[in-house]
């Protein structure tokens, strides 16, 4: 089957999203399938406002339609909302093409954190957007319901994984190499205000914090917060050592769908402190992988008392 992914989101940018689409391409690849990606790198582009990282296609729509109609997909998957999102799901529609669209973040959330837009707004673009699809995929049933409750097109499930041979326990490194104060607390994403990395920064917490990733409130946190130890942003094939030297992932975000980083960390034997929210609730649950407390104080002091072979388990 020719599969065409279409996609706002990808490298050089390190998220969940980008990483969730890059496997599931190899994948589909490595099934025999043919997958074809539209990505903003065919483009002129800008940058997001607030994002200058992420990369928006400028007036992409004769050009989507252009790749559509040379390579004639099976099917296609809309993976973004964004300008190549709108372009391919507009073409689809004109030319009876069957597509799937996907919900990645919890986008009105999001806005509303940046913006104070109503949610009842931005709600009603994505009912609009994934309306036409044949299905919305949602990594979570959490996420079905909340989609299902607003009434956004037609959800299913499409569950998360990652590389079990690459986040596995291994003899815990010191992270670079120095002498650090236990215990060691971390955070490994984006550096955002949707992350909510205040929360976890702010705490009275004994040992240390670390922070892997970078984003657009990297140096207002540095300057607020210059007892935390900031890594920037690191290739996946280095994560490993970062789980594997904490003793608990602090997971402060409220507003995320799922937390590919939450299985990062759990692979990897990394007890979890989160929020009790939509990700850590449909991730942790009731397997004693981590704790889950709206006090996030609480959460991690708990969370240094988990077993980390009962972790992986």
């Amino acid at each position: 089957m020719k599969i065409l992914i279409v996609t706002d989101a990808w490298h050089p940018q390190v998220n969940g999203v980008v990483r969730t689409l890059t496997m599931t391409r190899d994948h589909l690849r490595s099934m025999g399938h043919i997958v074809e990606m539209i990505t903003p790198e065919a483009f002129t582009t800008i940058p997001c406002p607030t994002y200058p990282e992420i990369r928006l296609a400028v007036l992409p729509g004769r050009k989507v339609g252009s790749v559509i109609q040379q390579l004639k997909p099976d099917f296609i998957h809309i993976a973004t909302e964004g300008p190549l999102g709108l372009a391919a799901r507009k073409f689809a529609k004109q030319n009876s093409f069957l597509f799937t669209t996907a919900y990645h973040t919890r986008f009105p959330e999001y806005v509303r954190s940046r913006v104070r837009l109503p949610l009842a707004v931005t709600y009603s673009f994505l009912r609009w957007f994934h309306g036409a699809s044949h299905r919305v995929m949602a990594p979570t049933q959490t996420v079905i319901d909340d989609l299902s409750k607003w009434r956004v097109g037609r959800p299913v499930l499409w569950p998360r994984g990652v590389d079990l041979d690459l986040f596995k326990p291994t003899e815990r490194p010191q992270i670079q190499g120095k002498a650090k104060k236990k215990p060691v607390f971390i955070y490994v994403g984006r550096v955002s205000v949707e992350k909510n990395l205040e929360a976890f920064l702010s705490l009275d917490l004994p040992g240390e914090k670390h922070v892997v990733g970078d984003g657009p409130a990297m140096l207002a946190l540095q300057a607020r917060f210059p007892e935390t130890v900031f890594h920037g942003s690191r290739q996946m094939a280095e994560l490993p050592k970062f789980y594997n030297d904490a003793d608990v992932f602090v997971f402060p975000s409220k507003t995320d769908t799922f937390g590919l980083v939450l299985l990062e960390a759990m692979g990897c034997g990394l007890p979890v402190a989160a929020y009790p929210v939509t990700g850590p609730i449909d991730v942790i649950g009731m397997s004693g992988a981590g704790a889950l407390n709206h006090d996030l104080r609480a959460a991690c002091l708990e969370a240094l008392n988990i077993d980390r072979k009962l972790v992986r388990a």
